[in-house]
């Protein structure tokens, strides 16, 4: 008799014990882990054990391209007009400035640039672009329908990322009690959902912009500006930020 399954609960014990022993996840194996968190069996205990425990090393590019690519195959989609945009960023930087990726995203769309703003409420951070978009009377939580035709009317929606990952709810409480950056921070800018080619992406972590770069690569994105500064998610305008041109 062949022995049972592994379970949500075994596959997320065994990443962490690896994880804790200071080994990397391969990218199938990542793959397989994020999708025992998106089936929601596994306790609150192992999720943020893992976590944090990933945090604490730093997520690498095969981990967090296997997270990715698990979110983007359970993920709704909605099909985007050539040439749009993301400028969904990390946030939780803590600095405490107002949304810049989400003004940013509304100019760029002014200017005849669609954008499809892939973004959450604030989980780690003061503001998200949730947040942001709810106080001016935008309709956040939109059907994919609902946002592929804002986007091609007004040539701009947005992805209201617990909408269109509805498997994510199972995390949402543990990332909220943690309220510290984790690897859904890294995520959200890896997992639009149009599946977009052209992206800006704002890193809080200096040590995790270039891994996000080489994970946007990875994922086969034609062209991406990753930018940190001063420990903000932003490009500064004083030019002492960093910029990886993906």
């Amino acid at each position: 008799m062949p022995p049972p399954s592994p379970t949500s609960a075994d596959r997320l014990r065994v990443a962490l014990a690896a994880v804790t022993d200071g080994r990397t996840l391969h990218r199938e194996e990542a793959r397989g882990v994020m999708g025992a968190m998106m089936e929601g069996s596994a306790s609150p205990t192992l999720l943020a054990g893992l976590l944090v425990a990933l945090h604490m090393r730093g997520e690498t590019v095969e981990e967090l391209t296997g997270f990715a690519l698990a979110m983007r195959e359970r993920s709704l989609r909605i099909v985007a007009p050539a040439g749009a945009v993301d400028t969904c960023g990390t946030g939780g930087d803590g600095r405490g400035t107002f949304n810049i990726s989400t003004a940013a995203a509304i100019v760029v769309a002014a200017a005849g640039v669609p954008v499809a703003k892939h973004g959450n409420r604030a989980v780690s951070s003061g503001s998200g672009s949730s947040d942001v978009l709810a106080a001016l009377g935008v309709t956040v939580e939109q059907t994919p329908g609902d946002a592929a035709a804002a986007l091609a009317a007004d040539g701009f929606a947005f992805l209201y990322a617990p909408a269109f990952h509805p498997a994510m709810r199972h995390a949402a409480p543990t990332r909220r009690e943690l309220g510290v950056r984790t690897a859904f921070n890294l995520l959200g800018p890896l997992t639009n959902p149009a599946g977009l080619q052209r992206q800006l992406v704002g890193v809080a972590d200096p040590a995790a912009a270039e891994r996000v770069a080489r994970t946007l690569q990875a994922l086969g994105v034609e062209r991406a500006f990753v930018v940190h500064g001063d420990r903000f998610d932003e490009l500064p305008l004083d030019g002492s930020g960093v910029l990886y041109d993906v």
